[in-house]
């Protein structure tokens, strides 16, 4: 009887033991998603709940929480537990890394493109990269992927399903003509050296492509990349400069010469190949085309009597060589915002934004552009756009557009985005359609 008596006690222990442990864990759980529904109101209004790009969509039902997603994300607070499912807080800010889609051990996770309301316009693209014109192909921002490491890793496979298709009797030039020398334009015209393509490479600014506009000191985050006739590389960061010599490195390395400024204004396809037309007058032909284009195209202009004055700029290059100038940067992008801090404390700058407050924008440039306001090392003039641009000077309106304000002015820089070259991918015959929450990768 005392045994039973004993064993009872230990087994009343234990399962007491075991509901506290129940209970503590519930309990965390149940604080952990309520913190993540603080989060996800706070993104909402802060407009950062709706993703602007690539993000990932969690499918519930199969996701078993094992956070393996949130530790993989390099950014902070994209996802988070709620409910005891991974779900999506400050969808705004992700951009595409694809860390969480690859460590998902339930293969739970989507990254998508658009959502149900706000569509983004893409060229129609297959699994090899190939657009609906056979032998044109596109890879990296112009077709979705923005980040450094997808580029290049699509620069790569799209080579590699080019080498598939190359015709061995073709009349043309060249194997294969690369449009574009950013990320996956570098990335393609290396692997094309692999496989001893015949090939050329095209740039119509300067090469490193979209890379090449960031500022000096601003910092390019990526991970490790598989650089084709180089290897592994690891990243974690670094600077532009940094990047930039990498790559002129590689390419030196291996011999190839990217041809600058060179903007190319047509495509035709001519007896089985294509004949590329540039602005300068020169013709190529080749056999496929790789278009590794970014999606900005040109810059969004404001159309605004004035814009054509020579301190009026689409992107800053150069912060530690301007001083002692009024500066207005116009926009409220992490672009404009990550310009105004490096100009700011050197120069007198202004920010005008056409909004009531900052939306989509980094944590980090969110908070070190509140310590600039509280400062006042940068002043941000909210609900105010330009209307006229003067020599010494820049006319805007605020608030309900009838205050004119005058503000002297040395320089101007622009942030207002681009446009996707819709009017020249038409012209080659390629097709644009508009995603809606479609997906990008999914297993």
């Amino acid at each position: 009887m005392d045994t039973f008596i004993e064993q009872l006690a230990i087994y009343s222990i234990a399962i007491f033991l075991c509901l506290i442990v129940v209970f503590i864990y519930l309990r965390k759980q149940k604080r952990e998603s309520k913190e993540v529904e603080e989060k996800i109101d706070k993104a909402k209004v802060e407009g950062l709940f709706e993703p602007v790009s690539l993000h990932p969509v969690v499918d519930e039902g199969i996701c078993i929480k094992t956070g393996a997603c949130i530790a993989a994300c390099p950014e902070k607070d994209i996802l988070g537990i709620r409910n005891g499912k991974a779900t999506p807080i400050n969808a705004s800010h992700c951009i595409g890394h694809g860390a969480c889609f690859h460590a998902c051990p339930m293969e739970a996770i989507t990254l998508c493109i658009g959502t149900e309301k706000r569509g983004v316009e893409l060229p129609h693209v297959n699994q090899n990269f190939e657009t609906n014109v056979p032998g044109i192909f596109i890879a990296g921002e112009l077709g979705g992927m923005g980040l450094i490491k997808n580029a290049v890793e699509q620069g790569r496979q799209a080579v590699e399903n080019i080498v598939k298709s190359i015709s061995k009797n073709h009349e043309a030039e060249y194997d294969l003509i690369i449009i574009g020398a950013g990320p996956a334009g570098i990335s393609a015209s290396l692997n094309a050296k692999k496989h001893h393509l015949k090939f050329l490479t095209l740039e119509q600014d300067t090469m490193g492509g979209t890379v090449y506009t960031f500022p000096r000191s601003k910092i390019v985050m990526t991970s490790a990349m598989d650089v084709p006739l180089h290897g592994k590389i690891k990243l974690s960061e670094t600077s532009k400069k940094e990047l930039l010599d990498f790559w002129t490195s590689v390419l030196r390395k291996n011999t190839i010469a990217i041809q600058q400024s060179t903007k190319v204004e047509a495509i035709v396809p001519v007896n089985g190949h294509f004949r590329v037309e540039t602005l300068t007058g020169e013709k190529f032909t080749s056999c496929s085309v790789l278009l590794s284009i970014g999606r900005r195209g040109t810059p969004r202009k404001l159309g605004i009597p004035g814009e054509t004055l020579e301190k009026v700029a689409y992107r800053l290059l150069e912060p530690e060589e301007i001083n002692g100038k009024d500066v207005m940067i116009v926009g409220g992008g992490d672009s404009a915002i990550e310009s105004a801090l490096l100009l700011a404390g050197r120069n007198r700058v202004t920010l005008s934004y056409r909004s009531d407050a900052f939306s989509r924008i980094k944590p980090k440039n969110n908070t070190k552009i509140k310590e600039a306001i509280a400062s006042k090392s940068i002043n941000v003039m909210f609900n105010s756009k330009p209307v006229r641009i003067e020599k010494e000077s820049i006319i805007l309106v605020t608030g309900n557009e009838q205050n004119e304000v005058e503000i002297r002015n040395d320089l101007i820089y622009i942030f207002a985005g681009g446009e996707l070259p819709i009017e020249f991918l038409q012209k080659v015959g390629i097709q644009i359609t508009k995603k809606f929450g479609e997906a990008i990768l999914k297993h």
